[in-house]
């Protein structure tokens, strides 16, 4: 057992102290940062850009410019909105020396309605033009509802949202804030299950296919039993795992809470994301969910990586892995929708798929407590079945020198295994 731990701390020491796991650590944090902070972010880069955008109007009408021109000025106050008097040639001169951003031209249809045609450089950007049709719409709309001699209060009612609330009957059902705040939950743990596993399976295989790409798996296993290494390295990376979480979760929920009590923040998506509190039993389904889907494609990822000898093999062998995952995230997605579907049902008792989607269901869904713990039962006894018979393939696939790309390995690796009893 002593060997075990030696495995362990020196797997997570090393990894810990690695510049790819340094690097890696401090992108993530900066990036959740720069993701709770994007408006400020935005917000500084634009102070070098205060000057306003011009736009050319050409008003074949003589009516629509100064209606037009109050009505942008609401939407983007920084888009400047001039007349312009000459020929389209001479307007199309001015976007391209780049005098002006691009012009716009205003007439009636023959419905006697506004219509608009954008004209700038390139059709790339988007915000601008949408924010000009945005405009013009509202500038029809207060022409149809001026022909009508409809009051403002009649068109503001016209025009508000309809009052429309999904009111479950079961006693057992969530409710609808309930629903939304565990759905924002659930995407969340989708992803971090999803690259987990990518991240930290593909980590293992590449670790052990280091080793013996440069011999010291023969020093490794002369001191220790490869079962030892193998759930040593296993539990190293786990660790190693936590560590990282941990620090990504802090700055998280500091960043959070610092915006939660800021005024720009919008107190409705506030009130979604924090609502009464994310209910505990959700958290620790989380947790044990991700545990045992780590496990489970960890172990299988520490097996495929004794199979091979050179790193470059590592990414072909796991390959097979990798689809079972996309396959169980691109489900899981489909859920988010849908999760009381057929195929959501079905393979949420497929171990391979059961990390992700059974935890779909069980924050999306009220589901009897028996189909949960079948599908955490059935998890775990997969994880036995793989660790065991992980554990015979790595003690023989240590073994193995040379090009191996090929599940056909596995035959040689357990028969190295009996060898080696």
């Amino acid at each position: 057992m002593n060997k075990f731990f030696i495995v362990l701390a020196h797997t997570y020491l090393s990894k810990l102290k690695s510049k790819s796991f340094l690097i890696s650590t401090a992108i993530t944090l900066l990036f959740i940062f720069g993701f709770m902070n994007f408006d400020r972010i935005i917000t500084v880069f634009d102070q070098d850009q205060k000057e306003s955008s011009v736009v050319l109007v050409l008003d074949e009408t003589g009516q629509l410019f100064e209606p037009l021109k109050h009505t942008v000025g609401q939407i983007n106050p920084t888009v400047e909105l001039k007349e312009f008097g000459g020929s389209y040639s001479e307007a199309k001169t001015l976007v391209i020396d780049q005098e002006v951003e691009g012009m716009i031209e205003v007439s009636l249809g023959e419905t006697g309605l506004p219509e608009g045609k954008y004209y700038a450089m390139t059709v790339v950007e988007q915000i601008l033009p949408w924010q000009l049709e945005q405009a013009l719409q509202q500038v029809k709309e207060e022409i149809v509802t001026s022909s009508l001699n409809l009051q403002p209060e009649e068109v503001a009612s016209i025009y508000a949202p309809i009052q429309f609330e999904r009111v479950a009957i079961a006693e057992t059902a969530k409710t609808e804030m309930e629903l939304n705040q565990a759905r924002i939950f659930v995407y969340i743990l989708l992803f971090i299950i999803y690259f987990s596993v990518l991240m930290f399976g593909n980590m293992i295989a590449t670790e052990i296919a280091i080793e013996k790409s440069s011999r010291v798996m023969e020093i490794l296993i002369s001191s220790s039993s490869p079962v030892q290494q193998m759930f040593g390295k296993i539990f190293g990376i786990a660790l190693l795992g936590l560590t990282q979480y941990v620090l990504i979760f802090l700055v998280g929920v500091l960043s959070l809470r610092q915006r939660l009590s800021t005024d720009s923040f919008d107190p409705e998506l506030g009130e979604l994301i924090v609502g009464q509190g994310i209910p505990l039993h959700l958290i620790g389904y989380a947790f044990l969910f991700f545990i045992l889907g780590y496990f489970l494609y960890a172990t299988i990822s520490a097996m495929l990586g004794s199979l091979v000898s050179r790193i470059e093999d590592v990414n072909q062998m796991v390959t097979p892995m990798i689809f079972l995952i996309v396959a169980a995230f691109l489900i899981a997605m489909f859920g988010l929708a849908n999760p009381e579907a057929k195929i959501v049902t079905v393979t949420s008792f497929i171990p391979f798929f059961a990390p992700m989607i059974m935890f779909l269901r069980v924050g999306m869904l009220s589901l009897p407590l028996w189909e949960v713990l079948l599908g955490v039962g059935i998890l775990i006894a997969t994880i036995i079945l793989f660790a065991w018979i992980g554990a015979r393939v790595y003690r023989g696939g240590v073994l193995m020198y040379g090009k191996s790309s090929s599940l056909k390995d596995f035959k040689r690796a357990l028969q190295l295994s009996k060898r080696e009893k």
